[in-house]
């Protein structure tokens, strides 16, 4: 077995998910359940098919996340990994638990717009993701003027009254 890692190839502020299921619906089932989610939702998809074909399999609705999705599914080849990138104004917070709900869903790795590394245990068979590396350690401890910040930021976009 050898360890690796890939690096998620998207532009700085996009957001995406990564996970795991397991059979070839879940492509259409997770395009069905973001737009029953988010209507209007720009996003694209790919499933890494683990048997038969071993096709990267994929849906969507926005042309660059599907580029995305596609490529990085590619350079992933993990067996039953999914990865869905949201277009711009579309955020993993608004989607997650839908997806999570998706019956094929084992579980997701990450959900963010932070550089991430994804580490993969390679094998004569193939490939599975053992875990994620996402952004960055903590520099320090927030203070009083960090939490306020925080709170003031939250209200800012819509979160918090």
């Amino acid at each position: 077995m050898q360890l690796i890692t890939v690096k998620i190839d998207k532009p700085e502020a996009t957001n995406f998910i990564l996970g795991q299921t397991h059979f070839i619906k879940s492509v259409e089932d997770l395009h069905e359940a973001l737009v029953a989610a988010v209507p209007g939702i720009k996003f694209g998809l790919a499933f890494c098919e683990a048997s038969g074909k071993c096709l990267v399999r994929w849906s969507g609705t926005d042309s660059a996340m599907l580029e995305l999705a596609r490529n990085n599914a590619k350079t992933l080849a993990a067996g039953h990994c999914f990865i869905i990138f949201l277009g711009d104004g579309f955020y993993p917070l608004n989607v997650l638990n839908t997806v999570k709900m998706v019956p094929e869903v084992c579980r997701i790795f990450c959900a963010t717009a932070n550089p991430v590394e994804v580490i993969l245990a390679e094998t004569q068979q193939g490939r599975g993701i053992l875990g994620v590396v996402d952004g960055f350690p903590p520099q320090g401890i927030e203070d009083e003027g960090d939490i306020a910040w925080r709170k003031n930021l939250l209200r800012q976009i819509g979160y918090k009254l």
